[in-house]
């Protein structure tokens, strides 16, 4: 660990990995925790009351589907009369009248709500649930009845890219505030469907045009985050801002991790909450310090410019690509098996289509549908 370590700000719990949907770009692990393995109740309201004690300003309450747990406002509550900033990451699927006002009553502060495409066919086909594209949009209109702030969250990959211009209509036509074009990132369920969902190079430079217009047109009027394609990429992005350097994850059974795909590097063992008080996981886990700060970084990346902006990029990613996670970031042109991406780039588009979805389910991979209806764009490769 080079330099001092600060108290993190941010903070991912995944309260629940139960969810309508069936999405095969979830970022979820691949083996998904039942709801005997969650926390209850009170283990989770001591994790918030030492998060606050810890530094964390605030929290996303994401899953699976977070509004799954009955005692979400309860949780909210704990944490507004702690000061923390909550943003509910939601799916906006099976949630009842009244439950938004509930949230906001007990100081919820933002929603996120993630359409799986900007028109319903697309919505049913990704997120393998009919009628789920109508329940986001009612669920839209009750958050700004609420008056919270909304976000709009697109998770791009091949079956929705041509939709980007279609999101930002939405996400006007809602009354969002902010709008997220969030290229796909491959680890979870992602990565398992790697093949069926990786866009083409043609469609990637089309989507960063769009995006920039649209970010120069509507300057004031809707704030647009993009989330870069890192197989498209020359430079990595810092991951979680740096590994275990300002921020964290939650899993449902209280496990502590740097990132939700921590889990897939092996020698790693992650300390769950309750075994041990949050503090000291977060300042004297051997898996939080492996990668934290530079100093575990070989070359090219220890003498790199950037080394302190992207802070080595992926682990996951290069254990995945790279077979090592003390390798360069596969998405850095300073890598030696960078090439590999766009190997991996032209393999996917040539292969496979959405038949080929494994959609996400606990207990089990599913193959195909069963009841589906009819950031900094300049690092991305010209």
């Amino acid at each position: 660990m080079s330099g001092p370590l600060l108290p993190p700000i941010g903070m991912l719990a995944e309260l629940t990995h139960r969810c309508p949907l069936q999405c095969p770009y979830c970022s979820n692990p691949v083996e998904l925790l039942k709801a005997n393995r969650e926390m209850t109740t009170e283990s989770w309201l001591a994790l918030f009351d030492q998060a606050a004690d810890l530094g964390v300003l605030q929290i996303h309450l994401s899953g699976g589907e977070p509004t799954l747990r009955t005692d979400l406002e309860v949780l909210v509550g704990r944490l507004a009369d702690r000061g923390v900033y909550t943003n509910l990451i939601t799916a906006g699927v099976g949630i009842p009248e009244g439950r938004i006002d509930a949230l906001a009553e007990a100081g919820l502060n933002h929603v996120q709500i993630s359409f799986q495409g900007a028109f319903a066919v697309t919505t049913e086909k990704i997120g393998n649930h009919r009628g789920a594209h109508e329940k986001k949009v009612e669920t839209a209109g009750r958050v700004r009845a609420a008056r919270l702030p909304l976000t709009i969250n697109a998770p791009i990959h091949r079956h929705n890219i041509q939709e980007v211009p279609a999101f930002i209509d939405l996400a006007l036509e809602l009354g969002a505030e902010r709008l997220e074009i969030a290229n796909v990132q491959y680890a979870g369920w992602a990565l398992l469907n790697r093949n069926a969902l990786m866009p083409d190079r043609a469609a990637v430079e089309r989507q960063v045009e769009v995006v920039r217009q649209a970010q120069e047109k509507l300057y004031g009027i809707l704030t647009i985050d993009f989330v870069t394609p890192d197989y498209f990429a020359i430079y990595p992005k810092p991951c979680m801002g740096g590994w275990a350097r300002d921020a964290f994850v939650v899993a449902p059974d209280g496990s502590v991790l740097p990132c939700h795909a921590a889990r897939t590097i092996p020698n790693l063992a992650f300390e769950r909450f309750g075994e041990k008080d949050l503090a000291a996981i977060w300042h004297h886990s051997p898996a939080f310090n492996a990668f934290r700060g530079t100093d575990w970084m070989l070359e090219p990346c220890k003498s790199c410019d950037r080394k302190e902006i992207d802070w080595g990029g992926c682990r996951c990613q290069a254990m995945a690509i790279a077979g090592s996670p003390h390798a360069t970031d596969p998405a850095c042109i300073k890598s030696p098996v960078h090439a590999r991406m766009a190997t991996l780039i032209e393999e996917a588009t040539t292969v496979a289509d959405s038949s080929d979805f494994q959609y996400r389910r606990i207990g089990g991979r599913a193959s195909g549908p069963e009841h589906v209806a009819p950031a900094v764009i300049a690092d991305l490769l010209p």
